[in-house]
């Protein structure tokens, strides 16, 4: 136990909001008893160093691309569609550093984003009130009874998918595929038909363009590692807290603890709560975080927020995730830039304009159109010229699949067209291609 009283259990006095109702309390005490035994999925030491470069962020010198699923599947662990994530994720950053001059800083929603809050504990399903889905690391999506009972051994499968993706993440961003030369590869044959897959192209053939130059005038390229691999970060939402504390180790180095089932973890809009459960977890391990902030938080409660999660005000350590719908940004976000600034705390600001605009079509499928998540993202770029602070990230949900599930954007899907590829398992993702016309929207944001 740490000197203030924490400790990986003390969450355990608090109240939880969004945890499964696990049926047997004897299957769920094996469960966690495996995942305590089982190797950490990342190291003390790289959660550290996203933090140094998290601190960059929140002085203004980098910038924060956080993406990837909603919610991932047991059902698409291949690959390919890591690959295809990932692809996309690179490509965003390339377009990102090479049209607003900053380094980005690469972190995925992904390898443990199992799990899901829901609005509701329970769904109709015909004449059925059947548990809501809560992600496979705790139910599965099948409409049935028995399929939505809370099952602790998902967990353990959660783990054991987390460490195959992680696998392939690190073989491919420090084995030879993220190297910059392969800037062409990573170009997608949907999206290379596409407006945005030229104008990609183009910022490709000069980066090789650029490289040759260099190799011309003799600058040993062979020897800059920063071309040849990426630093490339995980994360989720830290939401099943016994998985989160079965995977908390003691670093041997520092003393202190890490949630070592990511790089990074958040805290929800619906668990954010300063006196709850999830705050007090993540309060006392050293991992970076972020917390989403939605249109109900005022600056009091931010701070108080900050104090809770950062009273050491170290660069780096929080993001803060707003997430306030394209309607309301403009007027939400500048008093909480400012009451943070004001209170001295070296947030980093990022904006989920995803979340705040999700909405029911007439087909019934959950969605979002793509003019909404600009909208917010010009209020939030706009709401920090205007207070003077540094619009440090974005956070969104993608896939490297051709879907259809955000309106608008590149081939401007409309409603009739949301069911033929709509494949998520809990909230709609921006394509491919409506992600880099994305980037390119927001590298012009970020010069301006």
């Amino acid at each position: 136990m740490s000197a203030t009283g924490w400790s990986p259990q003390t969450w355990r006095t608090r109240t939880a909001s969004q945890q499964p109702q696990w049926p047997d309390p004897a299957e769920l005490e094996r469960s966690e008893k495996e995942l305590a035994g089982l190797p950490p999925l990342v190291f003390a030491g790289e959660a550290r160093r996203l933090q140094s470069q998290l601190a960059a962020v929140a002085e203004g010198r980098a910038f924060l691309l956080q993406a990837g699923d909603c919610a991932e599947s047991f059902d698409e662990l291949s690959a390919d569609a890591i690959r295809d994530k990932l692809k996309v994720i690179l490509q965003m950053a390339v377009v990102l550093t090479y049209g607003a001059g900053v380094p980005v800083v690469k972190v995925g929603r992904i390898a443990g984003q199992f799990a899901k809050p829901r609005s509701s504990p329970t769904e109709r399903v015909g004449d059925l009130q059947i548990g809501s889905f809560r992600g496979h690391m705790v139910n599965d999506d099948a409409p049935t009874v028995a399929a939505r009972r809370a099952d602790p051994q998902r967990m353990v499968t959660a783990y054991h998918h987390a460490t195959a993706t992680l696998n392939l993440i690190r073989a491919f961003t420090k084995g030879g595929f993220a190297d910059l030369s392969q800037v062409h590869s990573w170009n997608q044959q949907f999206v290379a038909s596409s407006e945005e897959g030229r104008r990609y192209e183009q910022i490709a053939a000069e980066i090789d363009a650029a490289l040759r130059f260099m190799a011309a005038c003799g600058i040993d390229l062979h020897a800059e590692q920063t071309l040849h691999q990426v630093d490339f970060y995980t994360s989720h939402e830290a939401l099943i807290l016994e998985y989160e504390q079965a995977l908390t180790r003691n670093d041997s180095l520092s003393g202190d603890f890490y949630d070592c089932s990511a790089h990074m973890l958040w805290i929800g809009e619906r668990t954010r709560q300063a006196d709850g459960a999830h705050v007090e977890f993540l309060s006392g391990v050293h991992n970076p975080l972020g917390c989403k902030i939605g249109p109900s938080v005022d600056g009091d409660e931010l701070v108080g927020l900050c104090d809770r999660l950062n009273p050491e005000r170290i660069p780096g350590r929080l993001t803060l995730i707003t997430r306030m719908g394209a309607d309301r940004a403009a007027d939400l976000l500048p008093p909480l830039f400012a009451a943070a600034r004001d209170a001295g705390h070296p947030v980093v600001w990022a904006c989920d304009p995803m979340h705040g605009n999700t909405f029911a079509s007439d087909s019934g499928h959950k969605t979002r159109r793509f003019d909404d998540i600009l909208k917010e993202l010009r209020a939030f770029f706009d709401a920090h010229r205007q207070i003077g602070t540094w619009p440090g990230g974005i956070h969104v949900e993608l896939t490297g699949d051709d879907v259809t599930e955000c309106l608008g954007g590149f081939g401007d899907i409309v409603e009739d067209q949301l069911h033929l590829r709509y494949t998520t398992t809990c909230d709609p993702r921006l394509n491919a291609r409506q992600a880099i016309d994305l980037a390119f929207r927001v590298a012009e944001l970020l010069r301006s």
